[in-house]
C-alpha cells in the first residue's frame, strides 16, 4: 500500500482529500504546515506527497525544497486555488502542478502517474 503525505492547511479540505485518497486505497499521512510535512518526512518516507502553497509557518514552495534536499526521489504534487504560481521557478521541482477543485479526479490521476513513474525509475 503506498502512502501518500498529504499538506493541508484547511481542515475541511483535508479530511475531503484524506477520505477520498484513503478510498483509492492509498494510507494517508496528513500535515497542517510546511514545518509539519518535513517532520512527517523525516519519521517516515511517504511514497509521495500533496502539497498545498499557501499555509501558515511556512508556505508549500519552501516545504518542497527542504523534503527534495531529503529525499529527491519524492513525488511531490502541488495541489493550489492559485494559478499564479505554475509559473514560480520553484514550482518546477514538483512532478505535477493541480489546482484544486471540488472534482479529485485530475488530482488523483496526477497522484497514479507521478507513483507509476517513480515506481520505474526506482526498479
Amino acid at each position: 500500500m503506498k502512502t501518500i503525505l498529504l499538506v493541508e492547511d484547511d481542515d475541511n479540505e483535508r479530511y475531503l482529500y484524506e477520505r477520498e485518497l484513503r478510498e483509492e486505497g492509498y494510507r494517508v499521512m496528513t500535515a497542517r504546515d510546511g514545518r509539519e510535512a518535513i517532520a512527517k518526512v523525516e519519521e517516515e518516507s511517504p511514497d509521495l506527497v500533496v502539497l498545498d502553497i499557501n499555509m501558515p509557518q511556512m508556505d508549500g514552495l519552501d516545504a518542497m525544497g527542504k523534503i527534495l534536499d531529503r529525499d529527491r526521489k519524492v513525488p511531490v504534487i502541488i495541489n493550489t486555488a492559485y494559478s499564479s504560481y505554475k509559473d514560480s521557478f520553484m514550482s518546477w521541482a514538483a512532478d505535477a502542478y493541480v489546482i484544486k477543485s471540488g472534482n479529485l479526479e485530475e488530482l488523483k490521476h496526477q497522484i497514479r502517474a507521478a507513483l507509476q513513474k517513480s515506481e520505474t525509475h526506482t526498479h
